[in-house]
């Protein structure tokens, strides 16, 4: 028996009151469907003219369904679920993605490694690559798609997008905190080798700010690698002005300790770069929307660091 052909509304209209049911709300619907709300309204008053019957009850700055409209829109909802479902299922797989990405060592060993997991399940499709590598990355000549710099910020033909601002903070092993020389006021620290990372900025700086006038900032030993400078103040070598965010990890292992409160910023940042004529591509993308949400909204709840 030949079936009758079916008597459908418009795909659009449907598709307009679903959404505008769910939130209860024109505005959101028209937010999620990428069109006004103006032609939400439109298309959910062609569909009540068609079916002959009302779907909502208009209130001021708000909706609210009629039966009609709560009978009718289960049923629909159901049905947008079934046609996704049914698209996924036979959607072509898209191709595996490979991705290159170049991290200054200590930043990818105490704060990006432990968080691609995260990543990769989030993205199957996507095969990292991981370099450590200190120096810049020439995006025009090496076979990588993305890095994390400590800088400025300011690359030619990159795009850089700041991912986490630094700051220094003075810290040491506990047994150097409360040994023979214990470390009560920054003035004691003139008893205590001085661990830098990178210069004597940082410490001449800090001491500045803490009133410790008659610490010489340029006495100690200056670390290149900032995980050695770190690992030299958790063997008890000196007191370091250490990255707050390289020293988190020995901090909340108790490994470290906070030697004084108080910190100076950073001169530098942390950035997610790469070519600036490949920003968009998908697998890059999906790499810097995912790595800067980590930074601004996981790493919101782990921020504080206790002394």
């Amino acid at each position: 028996m030949k079936r009758a052909p079916r008597r459908l509304p418009p795909l659009n209209a449907l598709r307009a009151f679903e959404a505008a049911g769910r939130h209860l709300s024109f505005k959101r619907a028209a937010a999620e469907l990428h069109v006004t709300q103006a032609a939400v309204s439109h298309q959910v008053r062609a569909l009540e003219a068609q079916l002959g019957v009302e779907l909502f009850v208009r209130l001021h700055r708000a909706l609210r369904l009629t039966p009609a409209g709560a009978r009718y829109l289960p049923a629909l909802s159901e049905a947008f679920d079934r046609l996704h479902e049914a698209s996924a299922s036979v959607r072509a797989r898209p191709a595996r993605q490979r991705l290159v990405l170049s991290s200054v060592p200590s930043f990818g060993a105490n704060w990006l490694v432990p968080r691609l997991g995260a990543f990769r399940k989030k993205h199957r499709d996507v095969d990292l690559a991981v370099l450590s590598s200190s120096e810049l990355v020439d995006f025009a000549r090496e076979p990588v798609d993305v890095g994390i710099r400590f800088g400025p910020g300011r690359w030619p033909g990159v795009r850089a997008d700041l991912l986490l601002a630094e700051e220094y903070l003075p810290v040491a092993s506990p047994k150097l905190i409360r040994g023979r020389k214990a470390l009560r006021v920054p003035a004691d620290l003139r008893r205590h080798t001085l661990l830098h990372d990178e210069s004597h900025d940082a410490w001449r700086a800090w001491l500045a700010a803490a009133g410790a006038d008659r610490v010489d900032p340029e006495r100690g030993v200056v670390f290149s690698d900032s995980s050695q400078l770190v690992s030299a103040a958790a063997a008890g070598q000196g007191v370091a002005l250490a990255r707050k965010l390289l020293a988190a990890p020995y901090l909340r292992s108790r490994a470290l300790v906070r030697a004084f409160a108080g910190s100076v910023p950073a001169e530098f940042a942390y950035y997610v770069v790469c070519a600036a004529d490949r920003a968009d591509e998908p697998a890059i993308k999906a790499f810097r929307d995912w790595i800067l949400a980590a930074a601004r909204n996981g790493d919101r709840r782990r921020s504080v660091i206790e002394s």
